[in-house]
């Protein structure tokens, strides 16, 4: 479990990326939560004590050598799926949604833990069965184990994060070195099937798709018609925009000031950021986002199969996330909530990613080279 380590092989610079993201979110979360709050700042203060809290665990599983956690991956899998069925059975309704459980007072929200721990999970049972990749029976007992908790997550509803963790499999299939035929099979039945869900959610007689999920592609689809909705894209385009290169400054943003978008300081968090700092803000956010995925690539580079897959599913779900929170402030995919990695408000989002970060800490350690 603990071991001795040679600790100019620990990843500092990875840990002053970390931080500098999420002290980004939390000047970010205050300014967007200075009047949706009332003009309270128990958010701000919840996220900076979550920030310390989350960071204590991240350099305890530093420390705690990965191929130990990875022998847990089966109570990992049970355990998540507990959490997400506590959510069907015992969850809190919030604006229609039911994705959190209350345990000792705390809000917890399983399907943004569910994401790491099916990164271990995955990452421990591919590495273990490695030389059954291309076996079709192993891979059909893959899709169906992440059927499971996808389909949980899908139920709550939260399309986006299921999303995601169809997004892992099919990367750490790719990185375990999964035929090419499989790939191209796949792209062949995904493709007509992605055409057939944007003709069938169109239709007045779909039963598959909530209405908030058909409002937001049709709104998307067709934002001329005047029976969609579209004023969260337009006003976030519209608080991007007025930044121009350097922002309005830090509170001067008419977002946080008139109320223009619901719960700015998750989904919308980007648009925030590009009201006030502008230009040079947001590229500073996606230049820090880059440079993390690139050192938790140059990692796994020198990691073995376990630690591969391990930061490859990671920076599948920061990829992702990145992807569609920024997507959607800009108007290029419809609105869907999914929170900024490390800069979004939310504990249980924060504590995932941070979890995510101890463990690629403790590869950094097995590495077989030193990098400065």
């Amino acid at each position: 479990m603990f071991r001795n380590y040679n600790f100019r092989k620990y990843d500092f610079f990875l840990i002053i990326i970390v931080i500098a993201l999420i002290s980004i979110g939390i000047v970010a979360i205050s300014s967007a939560t200075q009047i949706n709050s009332g003009g309270s700042k128990y958010i701000t203060y919840k996220q900076f004590f979550g920030a310390i809290v989350t960071l204590i665990i991240m350099l305890i599983l530093s420390l705690i050598d990965y191929h130990f956690i990875g022998k847990f991956y089966w109570l990992i899998y049970l355990f998540n799926i507990i959490l997400l069925l506590a959510v069907k059975f015992f969850g809190v309704n919030h604006k229609g949604a039911v994705r959190w459980i209350n345990i000792g007072g705390i809000q917890l929200q399983p399907s943004e833990l569910s994401k790491i721990m099916m990164v271990i999970f995955l990452a421990m049972y591919i590495s273990k069965n490695i030389d059954k990749i291309n076996n079709i029976l192993f891979l059909l007992k893959l899709i169906i184990l992440v059927i499971i908790p996808t389909f949980l997550i899908y139920k709550q509803p939260d399309l986006s994060t299921s999303l995601v963790l169809l997004a892992i499999l099919a990367i750490l299939l790719f990185v375990a070195g999964i035929n090419y035929k499989y790939i191209v099979g796949a792209l062949v039945i995904a493709i007509p099937i992605f055409i057939g869900a944007t003709w069938y959610i169109q239709q007045p007689t779909q039963t598959i798709f909530s209405d908030h999920q058909v409002d937001r592609v049709m709104s998307f689809l067709y934002p001329e018609r005047s029976d969609t909705d579209t004023w969260q894209t337009d006003n976030s385009i519209q608080a991007l925009g007025s930044g121009q290169l350097f922002g309005k400054g830090l509170y001067k943003g008419t977002i946080n000031k008139y109320n223009y978008l619901p719960e700015p300081q998750t989904d919308f968090i980007y648009s925030i950021i590009g009201e006030e700092a502008g230009f040079i803000g947001c590229s500073i956010v996606l230049l820090l986002l880059l440079i993390l995925i690139i050192k938790c690539l140059w990692i796994a580079k020198d990691s073995d199969t376990l630690g591969k897959l391990i930061i490859s599913g990671f920076v599948a779900i920061i990829v992702f996330q990145t992807f569609v929170n920024v997507g959607v402030a800009t108007g290029l995919i419809p609105n869907t909530g999914i929170p900024l990695p490390f800069i979004s408000y939310g504990l249980s989002s924060l504590l995932a990613n941070m979890i995510g970060i101890g463990v690629i800490l403790n590869i950094s350690l097995h590495r077989k080279t030193t990098y400065y």
